[in-house]
């Protein structure tokens, strides 16, 4: 039976049709992992980061796609030089493959939670301006007290990690600038100072502190303008009438931060990254009051059953931010 008879307006070859019975889907012989290397290949736009997410050999991943189009008889993606897109036929099954993975996900939760033990696999997405500060000493904390429980990391910004929460591929994401997710549950972490950071010969790398008129005559260097400290940065700088002279955007602040010691230009950082060796050659110089922060937040889908995991792991981050030797500032303070 052709995806047109299932699917409202796709016919076999991706093109426009009608109707759509959920019979007829059922009785294919799709297998959840086709399901899931699907949707991983949609999110990705990529066969081959699509198989580095789910663990497996591309041609293995591919050859699973290929069998699913073939068993609905539909090419539910184009394949182009450098990208794959869905056709119509892909974009109509994606909310369909989304609904019953994390369908059974939720299944096996439920069940898993009726055990005791605090055991099973947690996906754990962070923003990058977070991750590589915060996520090793947390997570070893917690494997220290939970042996039994496995983590899948994902690093990404954080409109992209708050998508997964809603598609179900991710228990718990720690981010940054979160009003734009009206679905997901907020549960603030608390609020942690920017500081400058500027190469260490730099004329201000000796004062106690800087305020945002002496940047004018600045070189920036900026993440990219989809992560949250750069939207929030680059919201602060308009908000003290600078327009300063953006010479590089980047994906990850380590690099910038290499950067800015080459005397390429100043940046602004998170606190957590002052105390670490990411900033060697350059000076982390704080802001003159009212001190510029940026919220830290963790993220769930409000949707979904709780496991003891993610509960436990909620709990434990909550107690790792507040125990920052770099104090991480209440709400309402900054």
């Amino acid at each position: 039976m052709p995806l047109g008879r299932i699917c409202p307006g796709v016919d076999r070859r991706g093109a426009s049709t009608r109707g759509w019975s959920q019979t007829s889907i059922l009785g294919r012989a799709m297998e959840i992992h086709q399901l899931r290397y699907f949707v991983a290949v949609a999110e990705e736009s990529s066969f081959s980061q699509a198989a580095q997410r789910e663990h497996v050999s591309q041609p293995s991943l591919s050859q699973q796609i290929h069998k699913l189009e073939e068993e609905l008889n539909q090419q539910l993606f184009d394949r182009l030089p450098r990208s794959v897109v869905l056709t119509a036929a892909g974009r109509c099954l994606l909310p369909y493959a989304r609904t019953i993975l994390t369908s059974l996900a939720d299944a096996g939760r439920a069940v898993t939670a009726l055990e005791a033990e605090v055991a099973g696999r947690l996906a754990v997405g962070a923003i990058p301006s977070i991750a590589l500060y915060i996520l090793p000493r947390l997570i070893g904390r917690f494997q220290h007290a939970y042996p039994k429980v496995t983590f899948e990391l994902f690093e990404d910004t954080t409109a992209k990690l708050a998508q997964r929460l809603e598609d179900g591929t991710l228990d718990l994401v720690i981010a940054s600038g979160t009003d734009e997710s009206p679905n997901l549950a907020r549960h603030s972490l608390g609020r942690e100072a920017l500081l400058l950071l500027v190469p260490e010969k730099h004329l201000f790398a000796r004062r106690k502190s800087v305020r945002w008129k002496d940047l004018a005559d600045e070189k920036f260097l900026l993440l990219h303008d989809e992560h949250s400290l750069s939207i929030h940065v680059r919201q602060l700088l308009a908000a003290n009438d600078l327009k300063p002279e953006l010479v590089l955007r980047g994906a990850q602040l380590v690099t910038i931060a290499r950067m800015v010691a080459a005397g390429l230009g100043v940046t602004v950082i998170p606190e957590m990254m002052a105390a670490t060796e990411f900033v060697k050659d350059c000076v982390a110089v704080p802001f003159a009051k009212p001190v510029p922060t940026r919220e830290l937040t963790l993220l769930r889908n409000p949707l979904r059953t709780e496991s003891k995991a993610a509960a436990a792991f909620r709990e434990e981050a909550a107690a790792v931010f507040l125990r920052q030797p770099s104090p991480i500032r209440k709400a309402d303070e900054g």
